[in-house]
């Protein structure tokens, strides 16, 4: 009845709205998180594991259009740590966005930091997580922002359902990270992916750890869906029904209905699914999600399922899961599908209303182009490299590697440090230009440069950058986010961008609105941001183990002429470093 109650509060809030338009400015939302370890058995396996407040996934935040919200951390474990706020834009406020070295310098052990911040226009499903080494993979979890006006789809909601997609371990992942970047080997691959925290029946001992929800004959939900996983794109779908996708990383869509979606780390998804069909004597229904592959590096290829419950009209009624054998969905993807990514992404487009319009940049200022893709490092003497070949692997954007250094990127600027032996200027085009897409994966490489290179703009910029993958080891599907900024998906392709034809094509008039954007395998794709938040901006790869090896940069907004165009002062319990 969650649906029913929002309802009514959108309703109340338009009546406040005419007769006491300065109250609804006023609400701060307060939480306290606590992040301890908590000792968690999945798969036969039980392991401590980093939490929030001791919940795996993490609790949800639900607050309204509007909030202030402050969240204070406190830090109960042996390491450091930060927290993001994907998605929210964090406008002036870049001190509560928490990528470590970067906006902030991590929470110490025993310490405390309250991120501060107001959710302005942005309505719909968003996330929170850690940003310190692999913290992620289990410290997550939803955030809900409620509209102050009334969904811009008509159908009535029954019940709204979060779904949070994540990837188990059973072994350490930080341990797993560590290894990385002292021998330069891949990662290991999850043992699991899991809905909610629950692998499902088709893993060891996991029966009882199954997503299970019931719904009613007729009536219609409303799915928030989120990636959390680490390093994985994924395919999900529910068996006999379809989709009806209304809304990509709090930004509603033009609504269209498919049998599946693809969905990758970073993104979320709103769709609308409606209990219409007739079920089997189990009153059962598989949903399923199993990875999108576009890489040649291991990784865990199996399918987490959960099930959808047809409620009956039994005065008493268990929840019993349904004898094996399962039968995945017909209408999943299968791994390879391609085909069906493409065309899924093709059909996003924003909703362009009067109410919601589409303000994509019509014409840019300034024009990045970035290759985005992995590196062979020449093993270096005295170090152990146990890469292909004998070498490392790393990750660059127009070959240079990211190194997050000693300090706070935001803090230097902000305090005018002295920031041009550390962070030198990014490239704004590859330095070598090549057939991206086309060299030999295996004999053709390049040696990364490191570094912590910023493109820097002033503020009101309209940037456009072109993300552009290479063919260096594979070719990949890359999800690229950044922060502190939404922008428009101008353009998608494969193979090499052609700055002269490809500009053409451009979708100027409807174009999806995110933060996270898929760059297609062997492919690129053409993004615009309006920069009109000041600060220090993280742009990276939401593929963990890529931005560990060093796929990132970090975008520079500076002040405009206005106090409103500035940078707040840094809050007095800002961590030092």
């Amino acid at each position: 009845m969650g649906s029913f109650y929002h309802q009514i509060f959108v309703t109340l809030v338009l009546l406040l709205s005419i007769f006491l338009p300065c109250s609804l400015s006023s609400t701060t939302r307060r939480f306290e998180f606590n992040v301890k370890w908590k000792n968690v058995k999945r798969l036969c396996n039980t392991r401590p594991v980093l939490t929030v407040n001791g919940e795996y996934p993490g609790p949800t935040i639900s607050v309204h259009e509007g909030d202030n919200v402050e969240v204070k951390v406190t830090n109960r474990v042996d390491m450091n740590t930060t927290l993001h706020w994907h998605g929210i834009r964090q406008l002036r406020t870049g001190w509560a966005d928490g990528p470590a070295y970067v906006t902030q310098c991590p929470i110490g052990t025993g310490k405390s930091y309250t991120y501060r911040f107001t959710v302005v226009d942005q309505r719909g499903t968003l996330w929170w997580h850690a940003h310190l080494s692999w913290q992620r993979s289990t410290v997550n979890g939803a955030f809900i922002i409620y509209p102050r006006m009334p969904y811009p789809f008509s159908v009535p909601i029954q019940e709204e359902i979060p779904i949070t997609f994540g990837e188990w371990f059973n072994s350490d992942v930080m341990a797993i990270e560590k290894d990385m970047m002292l021998t330069g080997v891949g990662p290991n691959a999850s043992d699991a992916y899991t809905i909610n925290g629950l692998p499902g029946p088709l893993y060891n001992c996991s029966l009882k750890d199954t997503f299970i929800k019931t719904v009613e004959h007729g009536k219609t939900y409303l799915l928030r869906i989120i990636n959390a996983a680490l390093n994985d794109e994924l395919f999900f779908a529910v068996a006999d029904h379809t989709l009806t996708v209304v809304e990509i990383d709090a930004v509603y869509t033009k609504p269209f209905t498919t049998k599946a979606i693809m969905i990758a780390p970073g993104q979320t998804t709103n769709v609308l699914l409606t209990a219409n069909q007739k079920p089997d004597s189990t009153g059962m229904f598989v949903l399923a999600a199993r990875p999108y592959l576009t890489s040649i590096f291991p990784f865990d290829n199996s399918t987490t399922i959960g099930f959808l419950k047809y409620k009956t009209t039994k005065s008493k009624e268990t929840v019993e899961l349904p004898l094996p054998p399962y039968t995945l969905p017909s209408n999943l993807p299968a791994l390879q599908d391609t085909e069906f990514a493409t065309e899924f992404a093709k059909q996003l487009r924003s909703l362009g209303s009067a109410q919601y319009p589409c303000k994509v940049p019509k014409k840019v200022h300034k024009q990045v182009i970035t290759t985005i893709g992995l590196n062979l490092q020449e093993c270096t003497p005295n170090k152990t490299c146990k890469g292909f070949r004998n070498q490392r692997f790393l990750a660059s954007m127009n070959n240079q590697s990211f190194i997050r250094p000693p300090i706070s990127i935001l803090e230097c600027h902000y305090k005018n440090l002295s920031m041009a032996n550390l962070f030198s200027n990014f490239p704004e085009k590859p330095p070598v230009p090549f057939n991206y897409t086309g060299v030999n994966p295996l004999t053709e490489n390049m040696n990364a440069e490191f570094g912590s290179k910023l493109v820097v703009v002033p503020y009101g910029t309209r940037l456009e950058i072109v993300l552009q993958d290479t063919n260096f080891l594979n070719p990949e599907n890359h999800p690229i986010h950044v922060h502190g900024h939404n922008f428009f998906i101008v353009g998608r392709g494969f193979g090499n961008f052609d700055a002269e034809k490809d500009p053409l094509h451009y979708n100027l008039v409807d174009p999806p609105e995110r933060n996270t954007v898929a760059v297609p395998i062997g492919g690129w794709a053409a993004i615009r941001i309006h920069a009109d938040n000041p600060g220090v901006w993280f742009i990276h790869c939401h593929l963990e183990e890529h931005t560990t090896w060093g796929l990132a940069m970090g975008l520079v907004v500076q002040e405009g002429k206005n106090p409103s165009q500035c940078l707040i002062p840094p809050p007095d319990d800002l961590p030092p470093c």
